[in-house]
């Protein structure tokens, strides 16, 4: 499949001209601000990052601080961003950069692919912007410029097809001009080229796209095996006894791994079989839906507080281990998004 006539050109000159130029982490080539924009970008908004980014860099100005900083510390400002496993990748990549390469990040994608959390895209993105290597990205946004510009069908549920679409992206990498062919592909994606209703005709690769010529964008790009979402419903206990709640950390590995959070039973019936003879007064909450990756999940919360006496407080065993804490020490912590909102609810 031969790459359309100066596709890279045309993207570099949009680029140039329209696309995003004042994003807070556009205009630096230090490779710490860059990777944590790119691991904050995946599946989450500019906008939400515009939020996280700064706060996260007053906490942790370099590689160094991030490094020395305890997990828990990056959780907490990391809540509500969701993919927790990325916070916690990043930390490790941090911790791998400091005692592995003396606090410098590598200066080629091919290494910086082998620290940890940082894929063959992100580490291209890095490479790109902050040492003008020629290496190409292939997130998801840019999988569909490219399938649709180029009329890309392979199924890239295939691992041949992924690797071809891989081959066909370093082919159109430009001689020069990589850092805004590289932005220009991100900005596309982002803002033009989106998954339903494409803005065709504000794109400067319209005339040479195949998909747009053949009137059907958005039946790229083509991946068959779709995801099976499913479907969970749990019981959650907010617990609280002179003015503290009770609260847990989850495994190491899961759902919210290694965050804190309300203490979750398997269901409805087994919280209120725990909670029966309980002193003091509960109350069921409305119900909590939260969407995730591959299910939709049904939190259940309960609601009891405990008079504040040493025959309650004795009641603490035979809960799930776990600390009390104040709301004001509990919302310091690294807790998942819908407990975080449960809790500053009052």
């Amino acid at each position: 499949m031969p790459p359309p006539p100066d596709l890279a050109g045309a993207v570099v000159r949009w680029q140039r001209s329209h696309g995003r130029h004042g994003l807070p982490w556009q205009g630096t080539r230090d490779p710490y601000r860059v990777w944590l924009s790119e691991v904050m970008l995946q599946q989450t908004q500019v906008a939400v990052v515009l939020e996280y980014y700064p706060r996260f860099l007053q906490r942790f100005p370099d590689v160094q601080a991030l490094a020395e900083a305890p997990l828990d510390d990056v959780l907490a400002l990391w809540s509500g961003l969701g993919y927790y496993s990325r916070a916690r990748n990043l930390h490790r990549c941090a911790q791998a950069v400091v005692g592995q390469h003396g606090g410098r990040f590598p200066g080629t994608s091919t290494t910086l692919a082998t620290l940890p959390g940082i894929g063959r895209s992100t580490a291209a993105a890095i490479a790109a912007f902050c040492f003008g290597e020629r290496a190409a990205i292939l997130d998801g946004n840019v999988k569909r410029v490219l399938t649709r510009a180029l009329g890309f069908d392979g199924d890239l549920s295939s691992a041949s097809q992924e690797r071809a679409l891989w081959q066909q992206a370093e082919a159109l990498l430009p001689g020069e001009g990589i850092e805004a062919y590289t932005q220009g592909l991100m900005d596309l994606g982002s803002g033009v080229c989106t998954l339903r209703r494409p803005a065709c005709l504000l794109c400067p690769l319209a005339a040479q796209c195949v998909a747009h010529a053949q009137g059907t964008p958005e039946r790229y790009p083509v991946k068959t095996k779709k995801l099976r979402r499913g479907a969970r419903t749990h019981a959650l206990l907010w617990l609280e006894q002179g003015g503290r709640l009770w609260l847990v950390q989850r495994p190491g590995t899961g759902v919210w791994a290694g965050l804190w959070s309300l203490p979750e039973f398997d269901s409805r019936e087994t919280l209120q079989a725990l909670a029966a003879g309980w002193p003091g007064q509960g109350a069921w909450l409305p119900d909590i839906a939260h969407t995730l990756t591959h299910f939709d999940w049904t939190l259940q919360p309960l609601q009891w507080v405990w008079p504040d006496t040493p025959d309650a407080a004795a009641l603490a065993p035979a809960l799930p281990p776990g600390r009390w804490c104040t709301r004001t020490e509990a919302l310091a912590l690294g807790l998942p998004a819908p407990v975080r909102k449960l809790l500053e609810r009052d």
